[in-house]
């Protein structure tokens, strides 16, 4: 080894053991607290320094305005013309049929009846209506109802006949049955087809309408 690396090594070793003392020293200030007054000193001494803002860029300057250019007004176009149609579309109206009123009918109370009048007097009687010939000639064997003779049946009917101005018999009425059926129906009927009256007259001796009362026995016929 030559003997300037030997002088050169001794000096790096110099420097080693310098700079180790020297980390030795601030770990003492550090524990001890020295430290802080030297960061105090060096934050004191950083605040000393003044920075210096540099100064804002110049305001970029506007863009020159453009040319004036005349403006043209836009043509005039005319609105194409308006056609009237002579003959418009009918408008159609719809109608909506109104429904007839409903007729709600009230009821309406009758009125009664009036009276029948009073039936006129009957005309008295100056002479009664008689009989003419004999009516027992008509209530035998030969007018007997059939079925009152297959029944058996027999007895009296009394029957009061209305005899017209004519003097025949208008109407019947049994007042009294033969309990008979067949026997009170040819009573009736025998009377108006056959028994024949004087009809009745008045005081003045003109006929007039009356009643009368006619009994009838019935008999079975012997065989």
């Amino acid at each position: 080894m030559a003997y300037s690396d030997q002088k050169m090594s001794g000096g790096k070793i110099g420097a080693l053991v310098i700079v180790a003392l020297i980390h030795v020293a601030l770990g003492y200030a550090f524990v001890t607290g020295l430290a802080t007054n030297f960061v105090k000193k060096q934050v004191e001494k950083l605040n000393t320094f003044d920075v210096e803002e540099p100064p804002p860029p110049p305001p970029d300057e506007p863009p020159p305005p453009p040319p004036d250019v005349p403006m043209t007004p836009p043509p005039v176009v005319s609105p194409p013309p308006i056609v009237q149609n002579p003959n418009p579309p009918p408008v159609a109206i719809a109608t909506v049929p109104t429904p007839p009123p409903v007729f709600v009918p009230t009821p309406t109370v009758a009125p009664p009846a009036p009276p029948a009048p009073p039936a006129p007097p009957a005309p008295a009687v100056s002479k009664a209506a008689g009989l003419k010939g004999n009516p027992g000639q008509y209530f035998g064997a030969d007018n007997y109802p059939p079925s009152a003779i297959r029944a058996g049946e027999q007895g009296r009917v009394v029957a009061k006949l209305t005899v017209g101005t004519d003097g025949r018999v208008t109407d019947c009425t049994v007042t009294t049955s033969s309990n008979s059926s067949a026997l009170d129906q040819a009573t009736c009927r025998i009377a108006k087809a056959r028994v024949r009256f004087s009809p009745a007259q008045d005081a003045a001796g003109n006929p007039i309408a009356s009643s009368y009362t006619l009994p009838v026995r019935w008999v079975l016929p012997e065989n």
